[in-house]
């Protein structure tokens, strides 16, 4: 009897468990939500600003990560958005940010570059075929065979580029000088919602220029940061000049644009409404505004506006789609650049500056007293990396093991490095966790032959360059959440970090897709 009895508890217990796995039907859409800067402290600290129906609906009903960790330095929206939706590191996709140094021509020049392309409504030329790797989106197309419908809204057309991916339909951005939706001729088509959209002379292009931003709700609300009581209510301008539409990129009024063409496109396209998914990428912003301090009334109004924002989104796809039949992911690019106010008490503090034309001019006077002065040493410090002149190395035939450790030894004694890693250590050194950090980020066609690690608190100066935007070190941890809601997921809240590079593998596994082609991380175990 007791065997019997175990057995049908095992019966019923398998036959539970497999209607539990069963129960999620394959979404009929998915929406991938990319917040740039995004800070999961801000969502904590502001929610008496927020409705009961955006950020606060998506962390008390979605399956809630409590933070998303990018395993690579020198982060920026780009490598963090190529790395939630191709699942891997630059090291393996390529962008490791949205511009890169090109030794070979001694320039900086825009990651997505691509001279064999036109512009739709802007004059950049570009394409996504900087991605060396497949993406979540490119995936589904092949899955689907082309059925399935990809579209992409964004304020940059990084952002933009990478989740169309190489397949999508198109890829949408912001352009810096028109404000228009702007693509590119490597997408076939430009969807006639979106051109309608351009011509309407209602659009963002025609209400950005001498726009004015003011708090949405009474000053009392922002309450979040106590030293700002009795701060007057802000104002800000966005003056008609040929940066009007980059400063207006950084206000409360992109995300609104981005949410309403999208949501246009959803209704117009019919997304959702076939056998095969459809995929909607869209990308908010979420950091500061020009130069305000990092304390602010605009912060908190700018969160404010971004939670009713996707509350009509997630309003919107209700409607028409239907929750149930809609997959959700929402993540942060994981870092945040910061506009740290000047602060000088009356005792003399040494201000903790590193020069990086200082560096340059003495690492290659260095390099001359050696290798003769018959050449420059030193080609660029960029993005926290030193190129090395591989011509003249290569005319010399001097070993480039043996320069680049002379060249790290050499930087190593400046006052605020606190470690120099050359490229021949990343690509075969002994292993450890910092090391192999440094080389998810290296890439053999972009990066340099030193990567400078500075310490905290000191500021990354070019005295010699007024257009240079000087960077303070900061390591401390920006908690940001990853949020997975509809399509029938639970709600539920992990208190632990997942890797960027899982997002990828969770989504692909819940449309029943492949992974993409680099990523090796499995599917997150809350979502099997």
């Amino acid at each position: 009897m007791i065997r019997i009895l175990t057995s049908l508890v095992a019966v019923f217990t398998i036959g539970s468990v497999q209607a539990q796995q069963t129960a999620r039907e394959t979404p009929k859409l998915v929406v991938g939500i990319t917040i740039d800067q995004l800070r999961g402290d801000y969502l904590e600290l502001f929610q008496q600003t927020f409705t009961e129906r955006g950020f606060k609906r998506l962390l008390s009903e979605g399956l809630v990560y409590q933070n998303i960790r990018y395993d690579f330095p020198n982060i920026d929206d780009a490598s963090a958005i190529a790395t939630i939706y191709t699942g891997t590191v630059p090291f393996y996709h390529g962008i490791t940010g949205n511009k890169k140094y090109l030794a070979i021509k001694q320039k900086e020049v825009p990651t997505f570059d691509d001279p064999s392309f036109l512009g739709n409504y802007t004059q950049d030329n570009v394409s996504p075929l900087a991605i060396k790797t497949s993406t979540i989106t490119d995936e589904l197309k092949v899955a689907s065979r082309g059925s399935s419908d990809v579209y992409s809204f964004a304020p940059n057309l990084g952002q933009a580029l990478i989740t169309a991916g190489v397949y999508g339909n198109t890829a949408y951005w912001v352009d810096d000088y028109t404000g228009k939706w702007a693509s590119s001729t490597f997408y076939k088509n430009f969807y006639w919602a979106v051109d309608q959209e351009n011509r309407s002379g209602t659009d963002f292009s025609a209400n950005a220029r001498g726009m004015r931003w003011s708090p949405l709700l009474d000053i009392k609300a922002y309450k979040a940061f106590p030293f700002l009581q009795g701060v007057a209510p802000f104002a800000h301008y966005i003056g008609v000049d040929k940066d009007a539409y980059i400063q207006a990129k950084q206000t409360p009024s992109v995300n609104e644009n981005v949410r309403n063409t999208a949501l246009k496109l959803l209704t117009k396209a019919e997304l959702g409404k076939r056998i095969s998914p459809d995929f909607l990428s869209v990308t908010f912003y979420a950091g500061n505004f020009n130069n305000t301090a990092d304390y602010s009334i605009e912060i908190q109004d700018a969160y404010a506006r971004l939670d009713r924002e996707i509350e009509k989104l997630l309003d919107e796809i209700e409607k028409t789609v239907g929750l149930k039949n809609t997959l959700i992911f929402l993540a942060s690019t994981g870092y945040y650049n910061s506009n740290e106010a000047e602060y000088k008490p009356e005792q003399t503090i040494p201000e903790k500056k590193f020069y990086i034309n200082r560096c340059e001019a003495l690492l290659n006077m260095y390099l001359m007293a050696i290798y003769g002065k018959d050449g420059k040493w030193v080609d660029k410090f960029h993005n926290g990396q030193i190129y090395l002149n591989r011509e003249l190395i290569k005319q010399k035939e001097i070993s480039l093991q043996e320069i680049q450790s002379k060249a790290a030894e050499f930087v190593f004694e400046f006052t605020g490095v606190q470690e120099v890693y050359t490229s021949f250590q990343l690509q075969h050194g002994q292993w450890n966790p910092v090391m192999e950090y440094y080389r998810n980020a290296y890439t053999r066609e972009t990066s340099g032959d030193l990567f400078v690690e500075l310490q905290p608190g000191f500021k990354m100066v070019n005295d010699q360059d007024t257009s240079f935007k000087e960077k303070q070190v900061r390591n401390n941890a920006v908690v940001c959440p990853v949020i997975f809601f509809g399509n029938g997921i639970k709600p539920q809240k992990v208190k632990r970090t997942i890797k960027a590079t899982e997002i990828a593998p969770t989504v692909s596994y819940i449309m029943r897709i492949r992974s993409p082609n680099a990523a090796k991380e499995e599917a997150l175990s809350e979502l099997l």
